[in-house]
């Protein structure tokens, strides 16, 4: 590929960009407009004394609620954020001089929050509500994407070596997902969480391994992966299928008027 080439290629980015994130926008707007206002707890337990003693410990107390509504639109709005950042003038420069370095440590930035966000609250449609669960299953999932930016960085497309914080990654990103399954199944009660909660957690597991898959193809390079302009038109066009996803799953599930 020329080096021209290239530059038109990035500079069709910026409208890529620009249009994700009216996308992302648009659909976190209309989420709010039109949803109820439905809540999830958070909760926690105490000690009230020396641990180990049953009267020590209190009940489950609920300590603040979130609204259903609100969570998706952060993510959504986070996405959208992020891709006009992109897209303005200076931070665009920086972009496509990364794109041009095989990078794009933007994408784990934004990727690291919003995805965080998305896991936590499907950990919440499952019942998971306890404060420190939700805080861990928000640093561990982070966690997975920053192994993905140590591979980015540290790494060119066909070299070895970037196997290894790859499978780090893995390891730190199925733990949130083990967690919910196991509320999901619920296996001391009978019944279990609606089935809506299940398609989300079936197609957004599917999903998310997705970006996996595609930084696989990119990094073994596979086909057209060999472009890293078009791993990086995936992961755009991933990410807002994603969000797009989950979002009117749960808003078809939970927050219909």
């Amino acid at each position: 590929m020329t080096t021209d080439e290239t530059t038109r290629r990035i500079g069709r980015l910026r409208g890529y960009n620009l249009g994700m994130g009216v996308l992302h926008a648009v659909q976190g707007v209309a989420v709010v407009a039109l949803a109820n206002d439905f809540s999830l707890p958070v909760t926690a337990a105490f000690l009230a004394g020396a641990p180990g003693l049953p009267e020590s410990y209190t009940g489950v107390e609920q300590l603040f609620s979130i609204n259903l509504a609100w969570g998706v639109a952060v993510f959504l709005f986070l996405s959208a954020l992020a891709h006009f950042i992109i897209a303005s003038p200076g931070v665009f420069t920086w972009y496509g001089d990364n794109l041009r370095k095989n990078r794009n440590y933007a994408r784990w930035v934004e990727y690291s929050i919003s995805s965080s966000v998305m896991v936590i609250l499907i950990a919440m449609l499952t019942g998971l509500s306890d404060l420190a669960a939700l805080i861990a299953i928000f640093g561990v999932n982070a966690s997975m994407i920053l192994f993905g930016w140590l591979v980015e960085r540290d790494h060119e497309p066909g070299q070895k070596g970037w196997g290894l914080p790859f499978f780090f990654g893995c390891i730190a990103g199925i733990v949130p997902w083990i967690a919910i399954g196991i509320y999901l199944w619920s296996p001391t009660v009978e019944g279990g969480p609606p089935s809506f909660v299940y398609w989300i957690f079936f197609s957004l597991f599917i999903f998310f391994n997705s970006f996996a898959l595609n930084q696989i193809l990119q990094y073994k390079p596979v086909g057209k992966w060999r472009d890293y302009l078009f791993g990086e038109s995936a992961y755009v066009a991933l990410s807002l299928v994603a969000k797009s996803l989950l979002a009117w799953q749960v808003f078809a599930g939970a927050l219909t008027v």
